[in-house]
């Protein structure tokens, strides 16, 4: 069997993972090939920040790379010598290393069934010819593969919000996790501009702190993530079924839910929590109005909850509050003057800062970016894949195989997705219990079809 990866972050580092262990379970020779940019393997985006004061925001107990493992991360923790338990959080540089370092063993496992070739290049282009893909890359070369997974993640903000004196300023900073980016915001002198309050607004926040300077966060809510509670209650499903419910009605049965829970155990984070398993059954029962009411009116009140900070990221950010040196802002930008040594930035209600620079930390956008993925746009404009419902990700079956714009009721190849691309279906599939699973499914499901279509097995 020979399939491509076409991203080497958690999603296609998770894929190649389960890849390598079914193909040990079924004795399967396995030619996979990962190709991705980056000179790590592992990190992407999310876990490529080595800054320790950056935690994940789910508990080690629930990262794991195998869902039918839930200590395994944990256990990787302890071998090396981090007291960890299953409540803890901990840096999220740790999760890169143990995603690369499992990745690692399970190639070992596998021996001499396993060829892997990791590629540092971008992949540009996708054809497909007799059953196999054919994938150009940027270095000039290309791969054949008999399937072809899409783990290209979420896409990154085009700052679109952004005054166009403000995009062009080397003042304004649209990519925080590049390297060396926070190295350079540290250098400078002045207050600094975060856009966006939730995430990773609190991480480059903790980072850039120092006293004498004040960090502004600023979004049109002015609303931050919600902590998770230490210690943690268990999560409380609902007592009735909800399917097939219309918005208004299943928003009203949340609220009751969650007031039911508060009232009983004095916090509404289980009751939260206890619609994450429903969660992508209720999103599919949705008509696409509802979505996209879902979207423009509770889209903010929702990840603030749901994507919660670690306990102690939220004590930190308390902390600097509480010494002036972190200002919530609730507002919009609307002009930009830069001067030779600062920004001018005028916010409506008649207010402005001057900052010595400002820094796009809106987080992953909703939907796809023209520009940003050469594949996907040579993808889309071929119609060999095609948007998600309401644009959000790529359209495709309950099983993560991609539908072609050009012959959507009949998805002829081996062409697959997981993570990020698929919330335009499930909603719910950004993080890593949802990803594990997917990722799972989806390396079992290719090891099966292989095994099927081989007469010798």
């Amino acid at each position: 069997m020979r399939p491509a990866v076409v991203g080497a972050g958690a999603s296609g580092t998770l894929v190649a993972i389960h890849l390598l262990e079914a193909a040990v379970r079924q004795g399967m020779p396995l030619e996979l090939t990962l190709v991705d940019p980056d000179e790590e393997t592992g990190r992407g985006l999310a876990y490529g920040s080595r800054d320790r004061r950056h935690l994940l925001n789910v508990p080690a107990g629930g990262m794991s790379c195998f869902p039918d493992d839930p200590h395994h991360f944990v256990r990787w923790l302890a071998d090396r010598g981090t007291a960890a338990t299953v409540t803890s959080f901990v840096p999220r540089s740790l999760y890169g290393d143990y995603l690369a370092g499992t990745l690692k063993a399970s190639a070992a496992r596998a021996g001499t069934l396993l060829t892997l070739r990791r590629i540092h290049a971008h992949a540009t282009d996708c054809s497909w010819s007799d059953g196999h893909a054919r994938l150009g890359l940027s270095d000039g070369s290309s791969v054949t593969a008999d399937h072809v997974v899409l783990a290209t993640g979420s896409p990154s903000s085009d700052s679109s919000w952004a005054p166009a004196p403000l995009r062009t300023s080397p003042r304004f900073t649209a990519a925080p996790w590049a390297p060396g980016t926070l190295d350079h915001l540290r250098a400078l002198d002045g207050d600094v501009l975060l856009v966006g309050t939730g995430l990773t607004a609190m991480d480059i926040a903790l980072s850039l702190a120092r006293p004498g300077r004040v960090i502004h966060a600023l979004s049109r809510q002015g609303r931050l993530p919600q902590p998770h509670a230490a210690p943690s209650l268990p999560p409380v499903a609902p007592e009735e079924s909800w399917s097939d419910l219309p918005l208004r009605r299943l928003r009203a049965k949340v609220h009751a839910h969650i007031r039911q829970v508060t009232a009983a155990q004095g916090d509404w984070r289980p009751a939260l929590d206890g619609l994450r398993p429903l969660t992508n059954s209720l999103w599919a029962a949705l008509p696409e109005p509802d979505r996209a009411e879902f979207l423009r009116d509770s889209l903010s009140l929702w990840n603030t909850h749901r994507h919660r900070m670690a306990p102690e990221t939220a004590e930190a950010v308390s902390r600097i509050r509480r010494s002036g040196r972190l200002s919530l802002l609730k507002g919009e930008i609307l002009a930009a003057a830069p001067t030779p040594d600062a920004l001018t930035i005028t916010l409506d209600g008649a207010r402005s800062l001057r900052v010595a620079a400002v820094v796009d930390c809106t987080g992953p956008a909703l939907r796809l970016q023209d520009g940003q993925n050469p594949l996907l746009d040579h993808m889309l404009s071929s119609g060999l894949i095609a948007p998600g419902p309401l644009g959000l990700g790529l359209a495709c079956t309950a099983e993560g195989r991609l539908i072609p714009r050009n012959e959507p009721a009949r998805p002829l190849r081996s062409l697959w997705t997981l993570g990020p691309t698929r919330r335009g279906e499930l909603w719910e599939s950004t993080a890593i219990p949802e990803i594990r699973r997917q990722a799972a499914a989806l390396a079992q499901g290719l090891m099966s079809r292989a095994t099927a279509s081989d007469p010798a097995r």
